[in-house]
């Protein structure tokens, strides 16, 4: 065993109170459903106060279920802290489920924050290092063109009309929105994204 090696309650740590991550409906979801017939796979990352960094909706999932035991591992960022499961092989359709799960939760469950990442960057977090600049712009911008609409347009502001044509794609879910909004926005089509 290791010897940083210690037992926490859920209740013992604190979520991130500025995560960028809003998550959706369906990751939460799909996390839920990973953790009950999986379990835990991956860990979450603590900083030195028990504040997550990384696990957000793991914790909050967890929190859900009623898994509260937490094994921690302290660690200075110098050694790779592997979660080894001794109830699993991979070369199993548990295993390989499991596997997928992992990747397809964490794509499906991320929804950016964008005022939030805004915040972040008022206070110096450099995130030129996650995105090129045109997705970042991107990123912060399509926020600034989504409205919600019950039947209500968008407010032109006066004197600056001009009628416009557009084409609405009803899509299947949020992930099918962004796909179709990242593909057209390639393809130099202005978009702007309406939730109904």
């Amino acid at each position: 065993m290791a010897k940083h090696l210690y037992d926490l309650n859920l209740a013992d740590i604190a979520p991130d109170n500025r995560n960028a991550n809003k998550g959706t409906e369906r990751g939460a979801g799909m996390l839920e459903h990973s953790l009950r017939t999986y379990g835990a796979g991956r860990s979450i990352l603590l900083d030195k106060n028990n504040r997550v960094i990384a696990g957000n909706k793991t914790l909050e999932q967890a929190a859900q279920i009623g898994l509260d035991d937490v094994m921690v591992v302290d660690s200075d960022g110098t050694k790779l802290v592997a979660v080894r499961r001794t109830d699993v092989d991979l070369d199993t359709p548990a295993g390989r489920e499991l596997a997928i799960a992992d990747n397809r939760t964490s794509e499906v469950g991320l929804e950016w924050d964008t005022s939030a990442l805004e915040a972040l960057q008022q206070d110096g977090v450099d995130l030129g290092q996650f995105w090129f600049d045109n997705e970042l712009a991107s990123l912060l911008q399509s926020t600034a063109d989504t409205f919600t609409s019950t039947d209500v347009e968008p407010p032109v502001p006066e004197g600056k009309y001009s009628e416009q044509f557009g084409v609405i794609v009803i899509c299947d879910d949020e992930a099918h929105q962004q796909a179709v909004y990242d593909e057209l926005s390639a393809a130099g089509h202005k978009c702007r994204v309406v939730v109904t």
